[in-house]
C-alpha cells in the first residue's frame, strides 16, 4: 500500500491491557458541549503542524487532548513508519485551539517505539497516537464529546468489518454533513496489519489538517486516528490507526498506565 501522512504545514502564529470500554470521567465540572471551548475535533499546532485533535483522555486530575503522533513529525509526510521517522521532543509546545496556554506533548507513539527499537512492521506502519496535557487552567473549558455526533461511548476492541458504518470529525473544512462541513460519514472497507490498521473511505476523504481525527464505529465507540492518506490501491481512501492496539502499547510501554478514554457527554447520534 501507498500512503502518505496528513500533516498540513501552516504559518506559524505571530505574537500570542486493552480497555474494554472507555471509562466515564470522575471529573464533575466538564463544561457543556454547547459551549465548551476545548473538545474533539479542535486544531492543535505543533511546530508549524497542524492537525485535529481526537479524543479526551484523563489520569487522575490530569486532562490530555489526542492527536496523531506524526503530527510531530520533522520528516517528510511520505516518511510513514513510525520507528525510523524523525520527531519533535516530549516536552514540546503544542497550541491547542480554544485552550489560553500551550499544552505539552507527553507521550508520542513514534518516540516510545523508537526508544525501545520496536521491530513489529504493523506497529510501526500504524501506531500513530500522540498525548497532549492540557494546562489547568484550561480544563474547566473541556468536553469530551465529539461536535455533531456526540460519544464517544466508549472503546471499540473487535475492529470493523467491511462495509460497517463509521463517522469522523476533522477540521478541514471540506464536505461533510449539511450542518457542520468537518462531521462525515463513510464506509469501512476492511482492517488489515493484524488489527493495527482500518481502511475507510468517507463522504470525502481525510485531507491534510484532519490528520489526527476521531473515527467513532455506529455504535458510537472510539475505533481510531485518521492517519494516512491512500494512493494506492484505495485512492482516496484513509487510514486509522486502531485506538485500543494504540492504548495497549501506551500502558505497556510508557509510565502512562492510568490515562484511559473519557466517554462524551453527548449520546451519541445514530447513523439512521
Amino acid at each position: 500500500m501507498i500512503a502518505k501522512r496528513l500533516v498540513a504545514q501552516v504559518v506559524p502564529l505571530l505574537g500570542v491491557v486493552v480497555l474494554t470500554a472507555g471509562y466515564a470521567s470522575a471529573a464533575p465540572d466538564w463544561a457543556a458541549a454547547s459551549t465548551a471551548a476545548v473538545h474533539p475535533g479542535v486544531q492543535t499546532v505543533t511546530g508549524n503542524a497542524q492537525c485535529t485533535s481526537n479524543f479526551v483522555f484523563e489520569s487522575g486530575s490530569k486532562v490530555y487532548i489526542g492527536q496523531a503522533a506524526h503530527c510531530a513529525t520533522t520528516g517528510a509526510v511520505d516518511k510513514i513508519n513510525g520507528c525510523t521517522s524523525p520527531s519533535r521532543p516530549i516536552g514540546t509546545k503544542v497550541r491547542v485551539t480554544g485552550a489560553s496556554k500551550e499544552g505539552v506533548l507527553v507521550y508520542s507513539s513514534w518516540l516510545t517505539m523508537q526508544a525501545i527499537r520496536e521491530t513489529d512492521a504493523n506497529a510501526c506502519a500504524h501506531n500513530d497516537l500522540a498525548l497532549v496535557e492540557l494546562d489547568p487552567a484550561d480544563v474547566a473549558k473541556v468536553n469530551p464529546s465529539l461536535p455533531i455526533w456526540g460519544g464517544p461511548t466508549g472503546l471499540n476492541t473487535a475492529g470493523l468489518r467491511k462495509n460497517d458504518e463509521v463517522v469522523t470529525y476533522g477540521s478541514a473544512q471540506l464536505g461533510g454533513e449539511a450542518t457542520d462541513p468537518n462531521a462525515k460519514r463513510g464506509t469501512s472497507l476492511g482492517d488489515s496489519a493484524g488489527g493495527w490498521n482500518h481502511t475507510i473511505r468517507t463522504t470525502t476523504p481525510g485531507l491534510p489538517g484532519d490528520s489526527g481525527s476521531a473515527v467513532l464505529d455506529a455504535a458510537g465507540r472510539a475505533v481510531g486516528v485518521l492517519s494516512t492518506l491512500n494512493i494506492s490501491p484505495d485512492f482516496g481512501s484513509n487510514g486509522v490507526g486502531d485506538l485500543a492496539h494504540e492504548l495497549n502499547y501506551l500502558h505497556a510501554h510508557s509510565a502512562l498506565r492510568d490515562v484511559h478514554l473519557v466517554t462524551g457527554t453527548q449520546s451519541f447520534r445514530p447513523l439512521r
